[in-house]
């Protein structure tokens, strides 16, 4: 299954049914007189967020949805059936943004989550709603209100409590695997990571979501390496764990580089906090690791972790400091579910 966090969709709700012209006419009835009912209603646009999905895939092969027009009405004074409404499932977490992506219309956060974005048009009034003192035999009748049409796009930010950030090659799969029951592939070279990973985390009788996004590099937010697009994904944590390469020639510079891409990124990110980790304690002594994380608490981190992925030391004190940020909670609370694997799509797929 491919993983697609944004579409653009256009949605039409039902026109209403025309109202009708009839005349009574029954055989002995002295009397007769106007008997058309009126349109039914035309089907509302409705998004729910439901569980069990968690990309946007669904919409890159399906991309208008159109609501059912209500049924005419008929003689004897049978209104016309409402059509159906259309409800469009998206995964937790999607929001809905007007076309010129500015606005954010809809955002849902919930499962069960529902909002009618379109409503259907009124159904046309038939002549026997006509029929008064001085006007006995009415013909006029109306065609239904039209329905609603809009285009809109769907931006999918994946709920999660903890967010896993980092240069590439620091790290982070090899980490998320050792410590959730994700298994994100694993590569020695830089950007194995394509699109972002979720897992559940269990640490002392507690549960919680964490992220993996493509790694950033210097000039991300200005679209260099795949860019800062997947940063969206973490903007809901909690808090974010820094993973940097202890066997990487700068780790100041690393995390600067990092710092600097969360500023210019904006939307809260650079004020979230953010646990400090040296990863691949497996690949350096004592003294590199206590000079490294002396050089990251001068460059502003308040407390450095060291840690490695693949051997799993200090991981656990990690996990601890993590769960300081988080609400305690049972597991049958946690927002966030298993993810099955998805194929990496590296292609640049726009839906226009």
């Amino acid at each position: 299954m491919h993983f697609l966090d944004q579409a653009k969709i256009f949605l039409k709700s039902g026109a209403g049914g025309p109202g009708a012209v009839s005349f009574r006419r029954e055989k002995y009835v002295e009397y007769g007189g106007p008997d058309g009912g009126n349109g039914g209603r035309g089907g509302d646009i409705i998004f729910e967020a439901v569980q069990g999905l968690n990309t946007l895939i669904d919409f890159r092969y399906a991309q208008h949805f159109k609501a059912k027009r209500g049924n005419h009405g008929q003689g004897k004074d049978r209104t016309g059936a409402a059509a159906p409404d259309m409800v469009i499932k998206v995964p937790v977490g999607t929001q809905v943004l007007s076309e010129d992506k500015e606005v954010v219309l809809a955002d849902f956060t919930d499962v069960g989550q529902r909002l009618v974005m379109l409503e259907g048009g009124q159904g046309g009034r038939g002549n026997a709603s006509y029929k008064s003192a001085t006007n006995r035999a009415p013909r006029q009748h109306q065609p239904g209100e039209p329905g609603e049409e809009m285009w809109v796009w769907l931006r999918l930010k994946l709920l999660a409590d903890v967010g896993l950030l980092g240069l590439p090659n620091a790290g982070k799969s090899t980490f998320i695997n050792a410590v959730s029951n994700a298994r994100a592939k694993v590569g020695h070279y830089a950007f194995t990571t394509l699109v972002p990973k979720l897992g559940v985390v269990r640490h002392k009788g507690r549960e919680f979501v964490l992220a993996d996004i493509p790694g950033l590099i210097e000039g991300a937010a200005d679209g260099a390496g795949i860019g800062d697009r997947f940063l969206g994904h973490i903007e809901r944590c909690r808090v974010l764990i820094h993973l940097i390469d202890i066997a990487g020639e700068d780790p100041a510079e690393a995390m600067r580089v990092v710092e600097e891409e969360l500023s210019a990124y904006g939307a809260g990110l650079d004020d979230k906090p953010r646990l400090v980790a040296l990863n691949k304690l497996d690949l350096a002594d004592a003294e590199l690791v206590a000079g490294f994380a002396e050089e990251l608490m001068e460059a502003g981190a308040e407390e450095v972790f060291a840690v490695s992925g693949a051997t799993g030391e200090g991981i656990e004190q990690l996990l601890d400091a993590v769960l300081q940020y988080l609400p305690d909670r049972t597991s049958t609370e946690t927002k966030g579910v298993e993810v099955d694997d998805v194929e990496e799509d590296g292609g640049d797929w726009s839906p226009i």
